[in-house]
């Protein structure tokens, strides 16, 4: 079904530096990958999540999500939506949104029953880095192009990146 598959970069692919990755060096179906780096995410100045156990979800053509632990994740903050999307690799996801914005619309997203072999993110929260402030190791993320995809630019990702007018297709 796909063809791009991060066993072979397109021509169109930016070429990595040093220090850096390449979307269309990721795997399909995605990789689980444990993260060290302090990742922290904010609105208005509060803390709503920090954590150095991270899980990094690699991806052919997108920036990676990063997957924060229920434990580092403050709950107080957000309330669950009565919304869901179906991700054909993780399964059915939940969203967040904040308690200070209601009606703002989602800022993150869970699964409380992922798909084998995701289940290592069961209750792990991801976040939409143009909604709130997500930071890893203190490098502002930048957010994924288009509206719907929820990866995390950094200096050290490059693409391009699905989300891209033009991508639809990959």
């Amino acid at each position: 079904m796909w063809n791009l598959t991060g066993k072979k970069r397109p021509p169109f692919a930016e070429t990595p530096s040093d220090g850096q990755e390449s979307v269309w060096d990721y795997p399909r179906p995605p990789s689980l990958r444990p993260d060290p780096r302090r990742v922290e995410v904010k609105s208005d100045g509060r803390l709503i999540a920090s954590s150095n156990r991270t899980v990094r979800i690699c991806e052919t053509a997108s920036p990676p999500t990063f997957y924060i632990p229920p434990e580092d994740v403050n709950r107080d903050l957000l309330s669950a939506l009565d919304s869901s999307s179906y991700c054909e690799w993780k399964g059915t996801a939940s969203y967040w949104g904040l308690q200070s914005k209601p009606g703002a619309g989602p800022v993150g997203w869970s699964y409380a029953r992922p798909r084998h072999p995701f289940v290592k993110i069961t209750d792990y929260v991801s976040f939409y880095p143009g909604r709130v402030e997500c930071h890893v190791d203190g490098e502002r993320v930048r957010p994924q192009p288009g509206g719907f995809y929820g990866g995390w630019i950094t200096d050290e990702i490059i693409g391009p990146f699905k989300g891209e007018p033009g991508t639809g297709h990959w």
